[in-house]
């Protein structure tokens, strides 16, 4: 007989795994569900909101387990918080008006603070001197301008003791001490999604993030707990069938899942870490800061470019991907002058070039040094971002048959000559534009 010692904990990891494989090998979507992927890959352009009682200290969404803040301390900013200048229609319009066609709000970030009139925690906006339900006034405002919402929630929990915080990665100096209870905490969580799902009228996704917390540094594909994700997905989809489900975890989707998300980087990139698993054949989406920061940062100008965010946009368009583009609005609700100046620079370009970007499907290609291309119906969307020192441009590999090659702005004819090996374009006798060069392909 082996002399083999197995830890108690590795045991229920190994446990946990199989039970977890087993219980959502077998999801089948329903038909709203595969009809809402389709119109969430068609909307392609999104705005992310990252705001609650985190925005009071102004040094973003981390700034209790950078500091090492007491939950006892924490609770503090409760009093303290109080949006005034909130105002749910200029946050949807500020979308709207940039041509973004989703927001995707943060419910709960890791601190706890719910940013709804939660039941199961005191830990809530309406517990503030503002004392009003946000998520309420948003959901209804989103219905009213035609903008889909989707729900961010996190995971793990920087102030709730019966979290397993004690094998997590984050939150570990904030001043618990009680022994965690798993499984009071995962009812906690079922009993918050339930009201976020029946209390808010439709929502088209959960976007999930945490789970990271509980991964094994030597193996990211090893938990140290059981998330009960079959329970989780299965309650979401019963209590709204076509509700989307991606989670952050920065793997390979599980199944149960409907869409993949990519944090910082363009699916297939790495730059940050974020980026190992492979790219899915669910829809794709990539999020990015308009500074460095998520939340609010008093200290943060690294301002991008509109440029920069465009070509951000175009480029996870011809990867097949949305872009969530994120705003951390300020304590008082008011959202800071730089972003909207940039959001309103944005929504002026894609009311002149959405349809290269709406409805649009990437991988006509692959991406090459001067852009990327996009396709809808009979017109393929030639996207160039950095010109090169030559007279044409060659698309490899494209054997769609074109009639007509036209700049999107001016209406111009472009000459192009298609070869066996893919498509020439050629650029001597066009104007080529500071930000993006988009040329229509008619079939």
């Amino acid at each position: 007989m082996c002399n083999i010692k197995i830890s108690l904990s590795l045991l229920l990891i190994m446990i946990s795994s199989v039970l977890y494989a087993q219980n959502t090998s077998t999801y089948e979507p329903s038909a709203d569900n595969l009809t809402n992927r389709q119109k969430f890959q068609d909307m392609r352009f999104g705005m992310f909101i990252h705001w609650g009682a985190f925005s009071v200290l102004g040094n973003g969404e981390w700034v209790m387990d950078k500091s090492n803040i007491y939950a006892s301390d924490y609770s503090k900013l409760g009093v303290i918080f109080n949006p005034q200048k909130f105002d749910a229609a200029k946050w949807v319009g500020a979308a709207k008006n940039a041509g973004m066609q989703y927001i995707t709000f943060v419910t709960r970030h890791h601190d706890g603070f719910s940013n709804w009139n939660t039941k199961q925690s005191e830990w809530k906006i309406t517990n503030t001197p503002y004392g009003k339900d946000v998520l309420k006034q948003l959901a209804e405002e989103c219905k009213k301008q035609g903008i889909k919402l989707f729900l961010y929630y996190s995971l793990l929990d920087w102030t709730r003791t019966d979290y397993q915080y004690e094998t997590g990665r984050s939150g570990q100096g904030t001043g618990r001490t009680k022994e965690s209870d798993w499984p009071s905490y995962l009812k906690f969580m079922k009993a918050q999604l339930t009201e976020l799902l029946t209390g808010y009228g439709e929502i088209s996704g959960i976007w999930f993030d945490g789970d990271w917390d509980q991964r094994d540094k030597a193996n990211l594909t090893v938990s140290k707990v059981d998330w009960h994700y079959s329970e989780i997905y299965n309650l979401i989809h019963k209590l709204q069938p076509g509700c989307l489900i991606g989670n952050n975890h920065h793997l390979s989707p599980f199944p149960g899942e409907d869409f993949q998300m990519f944090e910082k980087d363009l699916p297939g990139f790495n730059t940050t870490g974020f980026g190992k698993a492979a790219i899915s054949a669910l829809p794709l989406e990539t999020c990015e800061t308009m500074n460095d920061s998520w939340g609010f940062n008093i200290t943060d100008r690294h301002y991008k470019s509109t440029k920069q965010m465009i070509h951000y946009l175009v480029n996870a368009a011809g990867r097949n991907a949305n872009f969530l583009l994120n705003i951390g609005p300020l304590p008082d609700g008011s959202v800071q002058q730089e972003f909207t100046d940039s959001l309103n620079i944005m929504g002026a370009w894609m009311n002149k070039y959405a349809k290269s970007i709406y409805g649009t499907r990437g991988d006509v290609i692959p991406a090459q040094d001067w852009g990327v291309v996009t396709h809808k119906g009979r017109s393929s969307f030639v996207h160039i971002l950095t010109p090169k020192q030559s007279p044409f441009i060659f698309l490899p590999g494209f054997n769609k048959k074109v009639k007509l090659a036209s700049s999107l702005s001016k209406g111009t004819t472009v000459k192009f000559k298609q070869v066996p090996e893919g498509l020439f374009i050629y650029l001597d006798r066009l104007k080529l534009d500071s930000i993006d060069t988009i040329i229509e392909l008619t079939e």
